[in-house]
């Protein structure tokens, strides 16, 4: 079941043609809960510090993460333009202007040198760990939820669409193995695992099939990612129906942040998600900038099931 409540005004529900395989862990959940949720995170991606930027957008940004009751906050990459000094100087600055909470941070493609090509080849992420965060792939455990962290640049490789190896779902694997029962698991990188569902037709990782069956087995609930610099909130089954048919995975895709290098439908448009865990449901809000108010306000809500084995017996028989 997904909600989804827009400026349009419109809630849909979207329904499988085929129907769905029945199991224990398909139960029905109430979405209508109370207004504190177990935890609220900040998702931002490619901020993209450099001439892309955009400083009051930025500002802007920060305000309203003031404003939020946040207990972490996430970013999904791409925090500089072409991976210099003063870009990641600037970038860090800004990073520790947002609120004073647990932090996840992930590398982008934009975050490795592409014209110094000594230094991509030799050392691409010196400045990235010098500067931001010394792991490129991380974990942050919090009460209700641990999150994954995975460098999905392959600087040497695939430096556009970017890459998850076999032995990154392995770190997966080893990072949820003692989630409490209950607290929601959740996989952070910069490129994306699906296509955004418009007309841009964008490439996705090698192998992100691979990618998705192994979240699934791991009972991961929701996937976080940039790179597409335009916003998408959808589930798994939308492209990856699999084995698993009656427990997909959500993805929220942010669109650039702060900077001018919106594409598609958020061309020169500015947006951030914020993610809500609840005992029943996890809930989405993307976030739009707006000229007119020179701030962020809602745009749309997105609301979803938990289906997966450890939140089942929290919902109702």
């Amino acid at each position: 079941m997904h909600r989804l409540v827009g400026n349009v005004g419109l809630v849909t529900f979207n329904e499988q043609e085929t129907p769905l395989i029945e199991s224990d862990i398909l139960k029905p959940c109430v979405l209508q809960q109370a207004d504190v949720p177990l935890l609220s995170i900040l998702q931002i991606s490619d901020l993209h510090f450099g001439p892309p930027l955009v400083p009051p957008v930025a500002e802007a940004l920060l305000e309203t993460a003031h404003q939020l009751k946040l207990d972490a906050v996430v970013v999904s990459g791409d925090l500089t333009q072409r991976a210099k000094r003063s870009q990641f100087i600037d970038a860090r600055k800004f990073l520790d202007r947002l609120p004073n909470v647990p932090r996840l941070v992930v590398p982008g493609n934009h975050d490795v040198p592409l014209y110094r090509v000594r230094e991509r080849l030799l050392y691409p992420h010196r400045l990235y760990r010098e500067l931001i965060c010394d792991e490129l792939n991380t974990v942050l455990k919090l009460p209700s939820a641990v999150i994954v962290g995975l460098d999905s640049t392959a600087p040497r490789t695939a430096i556009t669409n970017g890459r998850i190896d076999s032995w990154q779902l392995d770190f997966c694997q080893q990072a949820f193995h003692d989630t409490p029962t209950g607290a929601t698991r959740i996989v952070v990188a910069h490129h994306h695992f699906a296509p955004a569902p418009d007309y841009l037709r964008d490439s996705t990782m090698p192998k992100s099939r691979r990618a998705i069956m192994r979240f699934i087995e791991l009972e991961v609930e929701l996937i976080l990612g940039g790179h597409l610099h335009r916003s998408y909130i959808g589930n798994s089954l939308d492209f990856y129906p699999g084995v698993h048919r009656e427990r997909g995975i959500i993805i929220a895709q942010s669109g650039t942040s702060t900077s001018r290098r919106g594409r598609g439908r958020e061309q020169e448009k500015n947006t951030f998600n914020l993610i809500e865990i609840f005992p029943q449901s996890i809930r989405l809000t993307h976030y739009l900038h707006f000229k007119a108010i020179n701030g962020f306000a809602p745009n749309s809500r997105h609301e979803f099931c938990r289906y997966t084995p450890a939140s089942a017996g929290l919902n109702p028989a």
